[in-house]
């Protein structure tokens, strides 16, 4: 028995006492409001309509039961105006993973900035140390490097590439000196990020394109951007990270970027926006998704100019 479409059919022959009229309304023959009242009443063991050839009336039960039929349909309708509104008007808890390092340095006017154009959202953020399965912990989408996150049926949308580059404190250099080319960070202390694709080795492009491999024992390898950041400004040594990262620090003077003629080109970091590939995307997702795009598009230049190289 389809409960609810039962109680439907009680409630329209409540308010007509008419099976036909309640049929007509629904869209069912005679003979089915009929099935369907007797099911239901045959559920809850009781008579709810009292009826004979010349007319129909509730008995107790079911004035009783009328009145506790009508709360329910009426709040089965509420939700479902809810969810249709969910499709159609952002609004509700949007889940979203993002990674620590870069969210912590350029992901608030984002945010800032969507809030204000989607007040009727609510946005909840967890910002990623460690890799996540990205569906089996409910997020609805994430800004992230791809191996924070796995899960199936991901779409995946390039927000923005980040080149690593070689920074140092001025205070570091005064006293170590400027490296002049690769095989120079030998002599040098050496931060990076904690090794994932490179195993310590480093691969610098030269102007004329020719690569030059260097092998490099990390004095402080860490897994987050923002602390080795802090330990390159701290004068601890030479640091490799996302050029995003420290671009404040450059225009300030208080890192400096060397080997400003050679590019790394195998620490690449891809920032990306994924969400869940369903049939049924809600429109606080659809709207988040859009709006990251055309934000990272308009502030491109901002998060990955640098300023002119000071040294070299």
């Amino acid at each position: 028995m389809n409960q609810l479409q039962a109680m439907r059919v009680f409630i329209n022959i409540a308010d007509t006492m008419s099976f036909g009229q309640a049929a007509a309304n629904l869209g069912i023959s005679n003979a089915m409001a009929t099935r369907y009242l007797e099911q239901l009443e045959a559920h809850l063991n009781t008579r709810l309509v009292n009826r004979n050839t010349r007319s129909l009336s509730l008995t107790e039960e079911g004035e009783i039961y009328s009145k506790g039929c009508r709360n329910v349909l009426d709040e089965i309708e509420e939700i479902e105006t809810i969810a249709i509104r969910g499709t159609t008007e952002p609004s509700g808890t949007l889940r979203i993973a993002a990674g620590a390092s870069f969210s912590l340095s350029s992901l608030t006017p984002l945010l800032q900035e969507y809030l204000r154009q989607y007040p009727n959202v609510r946005l909840s953020v967890t910002l990623l140390h460690q890799h996540v399965d990205f569906v089996k912990e409910g997020f609805d989408v994430g800004i992230v490097l791809p191996k924070q996150i796995s899960g199936t049926t991901l779409i995946k949308r390039s927000l923005l590439s980040v080149r690593p580059i070689a920074v140092a404190s001025p205070s570091y250099l005064a006293i170590k000196g400027v490296p002049s080319r690769p095989a120079d960070l030998t002599s040098h202390t050496f931060l990076a990020l904690t090794a994932a694709s490179h195993d310590g080795d480093w691969i610098f492009a030269a102007p004329d394109r020719r690569e030059k491999r260097v092998t490099l024992d990390a004095a402080l390898m860490v897994n987050n951007a923002l602390m080795l950041r802090q330990a390159a400004l701290a004068g601890m040594g030479i640091a490799v990270l996302p050029e995003n990262h420290v671009l404040t620090d450059l225009r300030g003077g208080t890192l400096m970027q060397v080997l400003t003629d050679f590019r790394i080109t195998n620490a690449d970091k891809e920032l990306t926006l994924v969400y869940a590939d369903r049939r049924h995307i809600s429109a606080k997702t659809r709207s988040f998704v859009d709006f990251s795009v055309e934000w990272f598009r308009a502030n491109a230049e901002r998060l990955t100019s640098s300023p002119m190289p000071v040294t070299r």
